[in-house]
Order: C-alpha cells, then structure tokens, then sequence
C-alpha cells in the first residue's frame, strides 16, 4: 500500500465517529507494514508539547498555524534524553499546541499519525508509541475549547467557573466526555498505528495532576507575588476527571496501556504548596512557562516514570 492510501486511509476513518465500518472497508488486510520505523514516537497536545508563554500566547492568535516546536524540558524531549535516543533517527515528537482528536481547527490525532507515518516513524522496529490528547476537542453541546475555558471561565472571579459554565456555553461540555465518545474518536488512529508498527507498546499518557481530590477551587500564582483563587472551578475539574476515567476505560477496552500521570504528580497540583504546573510569569513555578501546563520539573517526574515503564 502506497503512502498515499495509507494517507486516505487514515484521514477517512479518523474523521468518521463509525471507526468499525470504515476500518473494516480499509485495505489494511492485503497490504504489507512497511519496513523500519522509530523506536520511541509520540502524539499529543500542548501538555506534551509545552514550551513558553510567548509561543502559548501566539497559538492562540486567530487564524494562527498550527505550533508544533517543542519546550526543551517537554516530557518527550527529557524522556529521550533518558533513553538516550534524543537527537538521533530513533525518535519523533509529533505534538503540537492545540492538537485534538478530532476537533480542530488545529492539528488533529490523525494528522500527527499520518506526518509521523510520512517521516518513517511506524514499522516492525516501532517500539513504543506514546498518546497525549483529548483536552482541547468540543464535546457535547457547545463547541468551546480549552484554552476558552481557562481564559474566559476559570478567570472569571465574578461568574466562576462551575459545573453550570458548561450549560452556559463558557466552558468546555464536560457532559460529553464519555469513554464511548473517546473510543470512537481515538480508535482509527490505534488501528492505524497497530497495523504499521505491531510490535510497539501503545501508552496513553494520562493528564498531570490539577487539584488535590474533592477540591472545588483552582489557583494560579502571578509574578511570584499572588494567586488567583477560582473558588467555584467545578466545570474544567470535572472535564479533568472525566477525562482521565474516558482514557482509563478506553485504554482497557482497546487493550493498550495507561500512563496515571495523575499518581504521580499527586500533592502536586496548582494549590499545593509546590505546584509543578506554571503559573502566569511565576518565578517560584516556571517563569516563562505556559501557565497551567507543567513545569520542567513536573515534566522530568513524568518523563522519569515513563522511562521505568518502558525500560521495566
């Protein structure tokens, strides 16, 4: 099979929410994986990404390209620096800012598996493959993202941020989070993915600690010299929780592994004493880091575990 039907493919089984029927028309049965392939890939978003404020500040520009450069102390950069395998052939960071499953208008799930495919990334010598997405993707009844949510909700000292954002239309429709909406969305690109590279390890990557269990508040520090306290963040906890249930209960159902990120950035998270996630141009977290992502050090503890679980 040609790149470019593996291309067609793809983009046709990724943008359909029918992922069974699709997959099932494909011409995967006939078709011979391609030799070679990276030993370490991965795909996500922003939390794997990362970088600084000010490329932070340009994704969110309107009509922006998608940003797809990577922090020096993302967890893919230290966790191949681990492995040994950083600056060499054997490895490939395909995230980008922004990325989704299947949402858009940045890149999605399906575009990164298939730019990786383009770059050699998947064959019999794949050994690991590592997946961060489903943040930034529209579920449920509004279409609003993220970035819109911690801008325009979890800033929001007046309104506050609770569960009722969502009904409104100002934060993201946690109600649609379910692990049957993240299977479907997510399952093309596993198929994909297994098909090209059948001997690698499949890992989502779950999402660091935000907020100690039962906590209704999330805080973020400025300048090193206040925190802003949103005592009602019932809306972006809850998609943060359920997230991490959708991708638990998908992993399981596809029979891949999941990485608890959570477990162990726990007593960690934006109102604890040492928060390893970046405030707003907070020098006690990450000065110039993209606030509420993680700092180099919550990064390093996630790339660290990664690395035993791949090494082990």
């Amino acid at each position: 099979m040609t790149y470019s039907t593996r291309y067609r493919t793809l983009t046709t089984a990724a943008l359909g929410l029918a992922s069974a029927m699709l997959l099932a028309s494909a011409p995967f049965a006939t078709a011979d994986p391609g030799a070679g392939g990276k030993s370490l890939v991965v795909l996500g978003d922003s939390f794997t990404a990362n970088g600084d404020i000010g490329a932070a500040l340009e994704n969110v520009t309107p009509g922006a390209q998608p940003d797809c450069s990577h922090g020096p102390t993302s967890w893919p950069t230290q966790l191949a620096k681990n492995l040994n395998v950083w600056g060499t052939s054997d490895f490939i960071d395909m995230s980008c800012r922004g990325a989704s499953l299947v949402s858009g208008p940045g890149f999605t799930l399906a575009h990164e598996a298939r730019s990786a495919d383009s770059a050699g990334s998947f064959g019999p010598r794949t050994k690991t493959v590592l997946i961060q997405t489903g943040l930034n993707d529209a579920w449920g009844e509004n279409t609003v993202r993220l970035r819109q949510t911690l801008l325009n909700c979890v800033l929001d000292l007046i309104r506050g941020c609770g569960p009722e954002a969502a009904a409104e239309g100002r934060a993201t429709d946690y109600r649609g989070v379910s692990t049957q909406q993240y299977l479907e969305r997510i399952k093309p690109v596993v198929d994909y993915v297994r098909y090209y590279a059948p001997n690698a390890r499949i890992v989502f990557v779950g999402y660091p600690e935000m907020n100690a269990p039962g906590q209704q508040h999330w805080c973020i520090n400025v300048l090193g010299v206040g925190t802003i306290v949103q005592q009602r963040a019932g809306a972006p906890i809850e998609l943060w929780d359920r997230m991490d249930a959708a991708q638990r209960a998908a992993a399981r159902t596809l029979g891949v592994e999941f990485f608890d990120a959570k477990a162990v950035t726990a007593g960690h998270g934006l109102c604890s004493p040492e928060p390893w996630l970046a405030g707003i141009l907070d020098p006690n977290s990450e000065l110039m880091g993209t606030p509420v992502h993680p700092s180099s050090h919550g990064d390093g503890v996630v790339a660290a575990a990664l690395r035993q679980l791949i090494a082990g």
